[in-house]
């Protein structure tokens, strides 16, 4: 049976809150290598490591070698790092996804534009998008969240020639991100039962948004929050 808030005694149960607690951790731990982590091996040496950092927790609070409050405390710290780290993982591989999909669009706006509209919209989206995918994907890949793609590296070489910093030159970056999204969902596109033999009427076309499903609209939205939360962070380094 296990023990209660109402039966335990001051201090009769901390070493059971602790390993609680560190069970806590090891099974989110199996949650997340299971979703992020591919490899088997890696997959049992994370799982492992957790659970060896979680049972020297426990172990320390039993022999009086740390408080429960301080075992509580590191473990629910490692529980947050765990989750934070993950959040990473995942919104790196959206950027990727993001990224490419920028490609698709600037390159579809070519060519069904017969190159018209290819240097003003098209390949200023696939640049940034082609940018976004080697910045997030090389992000993913090497564990790290400092990645300056070679069309932002030029944005900020031109920022600098005329007196201004990086931020200016990531936050035109990100207005031109902003901007090749919402001229893509909002551009005019053929509806799908659409067909003629000769040239096509303005009724033969609807906005790009309105034949996008739900939850492609959406990511696309949180993908533009997330570009708007990047601006302000390198405008407005965090002190922490």
């Amino acid at each position: 049976m296990k023990p209660t808030n109402e039966s335990c005694m001051p201090g009769s149960c901390d070493y059971w809150m602790v390993s609680q607690a560190a069970a806590k951790l090891g099974s989110q731990a199996s949650t997340l290598g299971a979703r992020h982590i591919k490899d088997g091996t890696l997959r049992l040496q994370f799982n492992r490591e957790v659970s060896y950092y979680a049972r020297g927790v426990v172990n320390d609070v039993s022999q009086g070698n740390k408080s429960a409050e301080q075992g509580l405390k590191e473990l629910k710290d490692e529980q947050n790092s765990l989750l934070i780290q993950a959040r990473d993982v995942a919104l790196r591989g959206a950027g990727v996804i993001s990224g490419a999909l920028q490609f698709a669009v600037g390159a579809g706006i070519c060519y069904a534009s017969v190159g018209t509209l290819c240097l003003f919209a098209g390949a200023p989206m696939m640049l940034n998008g082609t940018n976004n995918i080697y910045e997030n994907g090389r992000d993913l890949f090497e564990n790290r969240t400092d990645t300056v793609g070679p069309v932002r590296t030029g944005y900020r070489a031109i920022s600098g020639i005329l007196g201004k910093g990086n931020c200016e030159a990531d936050v035109l970056y990100g207005i031109i991100d902003l901007s090749s999204s919402a001229y893509g969902i909002g551009r005019m596109v053929l509806k799908p039962d659409s067909w003629r033999l000769f040239r096509y009427v303005k009724t033969d076309y609807i906005r790009a948004y309105r034949q996008a499903s739900a939850h492609g609209f959406a990511f696309d939205r949180f993908m533009d929050i997330q570009n708007v939360k990047n601006m302000y962070g390198t405008c407005h380094p965090s002190n922490e």
